[in-house]
């Protein structure tokens, strides 16, 4: 390893440090997650002002479990069943 620590959210939602970067990412403001190559977050991460509010997670039950729902741009399966879900 390298020695750098990523910082990550837990269930509670509890920040905690990893030795391994998150797999997905999220924005804080809106509760979304996706993929950290998600189009949609790269835009936006651009435009400047969404990075200030992303978090990281280890895995999808994490995200999940901690309240954040899929987003429709990269993860549009997901999404789809949580929002069939929701109804």
């Amino acid at each position: 390893m390298n020695g750098k620590t990523y910082t990550l959210l837990g269930p509670g939602p509890r920040a905690y440090e990893s030795a391994v970067p998150g797999r997905l990412g999220g924005h804080r403001g809106s509760r979304v997650y996706g993929r950290l190559d998600c189009p949609a977050a790269l835009r936006a991460i651009a435009k400047g002002g969404y990075a200030e509010h992303r978090v990281f997670f280890a895995d999808e039950a994490t995200a999940v479990a901690t309240g954040y729902r899929p987003c429709g741009s990269c993860l549009p399966e997901e999404h789809r069943a949580w929002k069939g879900a929701q109804r």
